[in-house]
């Protein structure tokens, strides 16, 4: 009687997620966070009865050092869309919250009018696990934002590295932003950061600030000639815009849809869109081997041992690895 009606709940949900309940997405999402096995063997559920429904949103992934004005971006990106008669989803990536406990968008006022619009859902990453296991579940929290009618959704990095390849791997278009700023400030551009991107967008280009965002976008461009780009059918463009005055946000939208038209037109786009699926397949694979190595109480008293002759030198770690996987067969 409890599986039929733990069933009956998943399908309940699902019902009033494809409907476009809010909170029924809220309860979808927190269900997939949750560490509890049941749960998330009710979430593994929910997420395979919604896939028929996926699928459909364009997926933009968007980093940016601190102070270049994300927030604002996706502020302002995020009001012309919904103007254009678009729903809009963002979620988070955040490695440090991991670490910290911290969690990103918490202080939604730089997303004032966003957050007020009732086709818009915003939500913070997990406020704890692995960037692995962040990246996991924000994977799966798109998919049930698509499930529930969003048109965009857009995945924001506030980490460096390893962040900004995972949601590489789980958008259609990643979009670095920059600030203006001298050579000087090009000296220290990320090579694997400008490799990743599909686009570079100058921000704060206004006021006193514009020649020389201009200037850096020249330079960019210039930067940009002798890397490889991630795809032969598109060649990164920089543009400049102001997330404070909404200028030259239309033009920013305009060239993630060009992107996206390139991409279909010579099949890219859904060679990508397989190729993350199984990139997905072998993350989860890692995430439920090691949840199972730490959660049960027999494998766990083994591998402690195991970690114990590792430290004290009497174990190398390569056999070490391979004594764990034997556990696990």
């Amino acid at each position: 009687m409890v599986e039929k009606k733990t069933s009956l709940d998943i399908t309940t949900l699902a019902r009033d997620l494809r409907a476009g309940h809010r909170a029924a997405l809220a309860r979808a999402i927190t269900l997939v966070e949750s560490r509890r096995g049941d749960h998330q063997a009710q979430a593994r559920e929910l997420v395979q009865m919604l896939l028929p429904d996926t699928g459909k949103a364009v997926r933009v992934g968007i980093t940016g050092s601190p102070g270049v004005g994300k927030s604002t971006t996706i502020d302002a990106l995020g009001t012309y869309l919904i103007e254009q008669g678009n729903k809009v989803a963002v979620l988070a990536v955040d490695p440090s919250s991991a670490r910290s406990g911290g969690s990103i968008l918490g202080d939604k006022t730089r997303m004032a009018r966003l957050s007020a619009s009732s086709d818009a859902f915003i939500r913070p990453s997990p406020s704890s696990g692995t960037l692995g296991g962040v990246a996991a579940k924000t994977r799966e929290a798109m998919l049930l934002c698509e499930a529930a009618g969003f048109d965009v959704v857009l995945v924001e990095t506030v980490g460096i590295g390893q962040s900004e390849t995972a949601v590489c791997d789980m958008t259609d278009f990643f979009l670095a932003l920059m600030l203006p700023g001298g050579g000087d400030e090009l000296q220290g551009i990320k090579k694997g950061l400008v490799e990743l991107a599909d686009m570079i967008a100058i921000n704060k280009a206004d006021g006193d600030n514009l020649k020389r965002a201009n200037i850096t976008a020249a330079d960019y461009r210039g930067a940009l000639h002798i890397l490889a780009p991630r795809s032969e059918h598109w060649h990164p463009p920089v543009i400049t815009y102001s997330a404070l005055a909404g200028t030259g946000i239309a033009e920013l939208w305009q060239k993630v849809l060009d992107h996206r038209k390139a991409m279909n037109a010579s099949g890219e786009f859904a060679a990508r869109r397989r190729d993350q699926q199984v990139k997905w397949m072998w993350s989860m694979l890692e995430q439920r081997m090691l949840a199972r190595l730490r959660s049960e109480a027999s494998m766990r008293g083994k591998v402690k041992k195991i970690e114990a002759e590792v430290a004290e030198g009497h174990l190398t770690p390569a056999l070490a690895a391979e004594r764990i996987l034997e556990l696990l067969q």
